[in-house]
């Protein structure tokens, strides 16, 4: 790949060819003195006594190349570590015009200039190297002091070469284009040079070579969750997915980052068991088909289904009776374990206690809450529950009446 210095490298060697051509076809002889330049139509003299008779290249404009734009892959890894050092490739466009101080003048120089253009299809390695060659040239003088660097830009080593093909530019155009330039218009033609790949020197992570290449062709079948039941279950109760495509060659159900066994599967109904390591509240489950590729890492990632939500109830086990005195700390034992960060309420009654989170300092989760009782506090026995992120724990009801009747908290 080339260095950033390629793009003047590309405008360096068209100038060459150009001035080359001028000597070759000996044009002093038919024009005078010719010059071959490289600088913005608007600083180039066109009367009075600076006029000279003369080619001049004018990158006007620089493009993404289309088709190398994303052949290259990710730059960066997971973890952010640079990884590839993709090309930025990139079209050159010029315009070729010719100046002249005489009659036809501008035609000649035009025209032996597009010739050369059309028999020099492609930039050749060697003619980048002679163009860009630092070393001294005849009379003893090398390179000017501002293109010696580009010898260095490595352009006659990119691995695609440099195409010279013409374009096609209406009157309107031309036109515009020379109004933005603020220039008066000479005989011009438009030319792309494709394309050029410059490439980062940035430090990479280095990474192992691949051992072995497996090529394994699976059916496309994303698994599709559609509904989960109960919306609402208690640690370790079993979940039903219903879907379809959920039974692929491996199947695992994930709730969050933990990968389960189903129970039971069918292409539309799983069901499993939430695991005893999710927290209270509300919870995702999906569908996973990773791939056996027959090597010894296992599994490889596969097919995952869309994601579904419920929620897990936190429980109480304190035992009955429960009783606290006003003004006192009412203790209850909580299952699954509550996180440091979860928002924590007690609902008794019509009433609402919260509990401000822990302290970071202390242990991750716990499975016992204190939650401090009012002085005011009504006196009474009421229904009792646990809210944990929204999640509120059970209630029983009276096998007769099928009101509720428990848990109770009695306060005194």
């Amino acid at each position: 790949m080339s260095s950033a210095l390629a793009i003047a490298g590309v405008t360096a060697v068209l100038k060459d060819l150009l001035h080359n051509a001028v000597i070759d076809h000996d044009l002093v002889a038919s024009v005078g003195d010719v010059i071959v330049t490289a600088l913005p139509p608007d600083m180039i003299k066109t009367d009075g006594a600076d006029a000279k008779t003369q080619l001049n290249l004018f990158l006007y404009q620089v493009t993404p190349n289309a088709g190398w734009r994303n052949v290259a892959l990710p730059s960066r890894n997971s973890n952010g570590d640079r990884v590839t050092n993709p090309p930025l490739a990139l079209n050159l466009h010029y315009l070729l015009t010719a100046y002249g101080v005489k009659d036809l003048h501008a035609e000649i120089l035009l025209g032996y200039a597009m010739q050369l253009l059309h028999e020099t299809p492609v930039l050749s390695r060697a003619a980048i190297r002679r163009a860009l060659d630092p070393s001294p040239i005849s009379g003893g003088s090398g390179l000017p002091a501002t293109l010696e660097a580009l010898a260095t830009s490595e352009l006659a080593d990119q691995i695609e070469q440099i195409k010279i093909v013409p374009e096609t530019m209406n009157m309107e155009e031309v036109s515009r284009l020379w109004s933005a330039m603020q220039a008066h218009y000479r005989p011009t033609a438009a030319y792309q040079a494709s394309v050029v790949l410059i490439e980062s020197r940035r430090a990479l992570r280095p990474t192992l070579p691949v051992l072995e290449g497996r090529l394994h062709i699976v059916e496309f079948r994303r698994p599709i969750i559609e509904t989960v039941t109960p919306q609402v279950v208690l640690k370790g109760g079993a979940l039903t997915i219903t879907g379809q495509v959920l039974k692929g060659a491996i199947t695992k159900v994930a709730f969050g980052t933990t990968l389960v066994n189903p129970a039971s599967v069918s292409d539309k109904q799983i069901t499993a068991n939430a695991p005893a390591s999710l927290f209270a509240g509300v919870n995702t489950v999906k569908i996973v088909h990773p791939l056996d590729l027959g090597t010894a890492v296992e599994p490889h990632g596969g097919f995952t289904s869309n994601v579904a939500a419920f929620i897990l109830a936190p429980e109480i086990k304190t035992p009955p009776p429960i009783t606290v005195v006003r003004g006192a700390t009412l203790t209850l034992a909580i299952d699954p374990p509550v996180g440091r960060a979860q928002r924590v309420a007690l609902l008794a009654g019509d009433r609402t206690i919260t509990i401000p989170p822990r302290p970071s300092s202390g242990p991750a989760t716990t499975t016992s809450l204190d939650f401090p009782i009012p002085a005011d506090f009504p006196i009474g026995t009421f229904l009792l529950r646990v809210q944990v992120d929204g999640a509120d724990s059970p209630l029983g009801t009276d096998a007769v009446t099928g009101a509720y009747d428990k848990p109770t908290v009695t306060i005194t």
